[in-house]
């Protein structure tokens, strides 16, 4: 009796402890193979580079992101099973992935890093069995024997036949491997989740995750009118996807404005190293090796630097596109809406923002917007012996009145003037982010026309000569130790029509400006004196700064 209630109870824990075992066993070793169908849906968010100033966007660079949602079908049996979204973004964070729709949610989350290649293919090859094909190129006749691969690609494949042992392209005829049950790789990038279903079912779910290897950027067209006075001016949006996969027919937005990013380093997808061949055609085995060939073995469309690294950037999966397409499409014009302190651009068209390619949409088109031109200069306040052409700056408002009104994102900007009835480019420069009710200012480089010399006037102090110029308003004494010399400043105008000038000083720390001819304005901080240079003429300026500001005794 005792022996067989023994019995009993051992029974009894080993039944538990398989209970126990069973439940402890890594879902993923219970899973099965699920794969979602293709997207159905596309949504993708593009943010600038943060650290991008206005200048041209290089596939190869490129430091912005972007938001891609995707709407698919899956069919899930009852269980654990491992489901897979192939044909992610190369750059996918899969810590930002969110699947919702899903019957009780994701277990855990993976990145297939490793696409197939041929080098790839060798290295998971090792040890198991290929058909080997070689092919007579005199008599065109071929051959198959059955072998295992001993060695991988990055140190010469070796491989075990019948014959013996054999090295790749030393028989001196053409070869090929043939693979069966390497399964483990992917031919695009693949972001796989385990779920947990208790019945089947099929589900339209929806993936959600940030990718890198985005960018975007605004480029302006100006055109100026024949007399000068009004603008027509016209934007681009410039969408940049660097990954090696597209979205096809895509919702497609951009942001303005700078978004804080923290996060680290994304592991870059493995393309796959150089297939090495090296044997000894003749001779004996003491002999030094000949070198036959490298395969450089890389994914579809990847290409290399020169110096025999992949560039794993680049992932053109249409090997006959170029990479420096530019694709323009004549849509309806993008539409802007309010994203919190953001801007979020809109294209109202479906788009297909393709792989390793720039798509430029429309984003608007204004006319007749009045402008005036600007001569300046923007000189430190105790600068002597300076001589310099003046700055133009074409000058309008962004408001409505003046046939703008929107916010304007940061990129670059050519401005066209009229010469003899064709249109000749004045200027390429860049424009900052520009909200509604902002000046904008366009740079169109320096003009020979306007000259501006600055000098000190003297190099002792006179009390009587100091007392001719007038004090700014609001300074009521001076200490004259704190005094710096007069400086005075010439404007020479060489053109047939008045112009308007505008002087920008740089004060040092502390410093103020006391006396002056007339008294400054204010703009961004700092004082600027606002002058009519007459045509063919001259106009100066007189002013004086005082060193240490605590010295200047302002009425309350």
């Amino acid at each position: 009796m005792r022996k067989a209630a023994n019995r009993r109870a051992t029974l009894r824990r080993q039944y538990a402890l398989g209970i126990l075992l069973a439940a402890c066993a890594p879902a993923a070793a219970l899973a099965a193979d699920i794969a979602a169908e293709r997207a159905t849906d596309l949504s993708v968010t593009v943010y600038r580079a943060p650290a991008r100033g206005t200048g041209s966007i290089n596939l190869n660079e490129l430091d912005g992101f972007a938001l891609i949602t995707e709407t698919r079908v899956v069919h899930l049996p009852a269980g654990t099973s491992r489901l897979s979204f192939a044909g992610v973004a190369d750059g996918i964070e899969p810590a930002s992935a969110i699947v919702t729709g899903l019957p009780d949610g994701v277990l855990e989350k993976n990145r297939e890093g490793k696409l197939l290649s041929p080098s790839a293919l060798i290295d998971s090859a090792v040890g198991k069995p290929v058909t080997l094909l070689r092919t007579d190129k005199r008599t065109g006749k071929s051959t198959r024997s059955v072998g295992t691969i001993r060695s991988d690609a990055g140190g010469g494949v070796v491989f075990d036949t019948s014959a013996g042992l054999e090295a790749l392209r030393c028989s001196g005829l053409a070869e090929s491997f043939s693979f069966t049950g390497i399964t483990e790789l992917s031919a695009t990038p693949t972001l796989s989740v385990l779920v947990r279903s208790s019945a089947p079912v099929t589900r339209t779910v929806t993936l959600s995750y940030l990718a890198r290897g985005f960018d975007w950027s605004a480029d302006y067209i100006g055109a100026l009118s024949a007399d000068g006075k009004t603008m027509d001016l016209g934007a681009w949006v410039t969408l940049a996807n660097g990954n090696g996969v597209g979205f096809p027919s895509a919702h497609a937005q951009v942001v303005a404005g700078r978004v804080n990013r923290e996060s680290g380093e994304v592991e870059p997808l493995d393309p796959g190293g150089p297939i090495l061949a090296q044997c000894w055609p003749r001779g004996s085995t003491s002999d030094s090796p000949l070198y036959l060939q490298i395969n450089r073995a890389l994914p579809l469309g990847a290409g290399w630097d020169g110096s025999g690294n992949a560039r794993t950037a680049v992932f053109a999966m249409a090997a006959a596109r170029s990479l420096s397409e530019v694709v323009a499409t004549a849509q309806r014009k993008v539409e802007q809406e309010q994203l919190g302190d953001l801007k979020l651009y809109r294209v109202p068209d479906r788009t297909t923002v393709a792989s390793r390619q720039s798509k430029q949409v429309r984003l608007m088109d204004r006319t007749a917007i009045p402008i005036s031109f600007i001569y300046s200069a923007d000189l430190a306040a105790d600068e002597d012996a300076v001589s310099v052409p003046a700055s133009l700056l074409l000058r309008t408002m962004n408001t409505a009145a003046n046939h703008l009104g929107l916010p304007l994102p940061s990129g670059r900007v050519a401005v066209f003037g009229t010469t003899g009835g064709a249109k000749i480019l004045r200027r390429e420069t860049g424009i900052r982010d520009l909200a509604v009710g902002e000046e904008v200012e366009i740079d169109l480089g320096t003009s020979p026309d306007v000259e501006v010399t600055m000098e000190k006037e003297k190099t002792g102090i006179d009390p009587a000569r100091i007392r001719s110029l007038p004090l700014v308003p609001g300074v009521l004494r001076l200490r004259s130790a704190d005094l710096d010399e007069v400086n005075r400043v010439e404007v020479s105008n060489a053109r047939a029509a008045d112009v308007q000038f505008e002087l920008r000083l740089r004060l040092s720390e502390g410093g103020r400006i006391v006396r002056a001819d007339q008294p400054p304005a204010m703009k961004n901080g700092r004082p600027i004196f606002k002058l009519k240079v007459p045509a063919n003429g001259r106009i100066s300026l007189r002013y004086q700064t005082q060193r240490n500001a605590t010295s200047v005794e302002r009425q309350p």
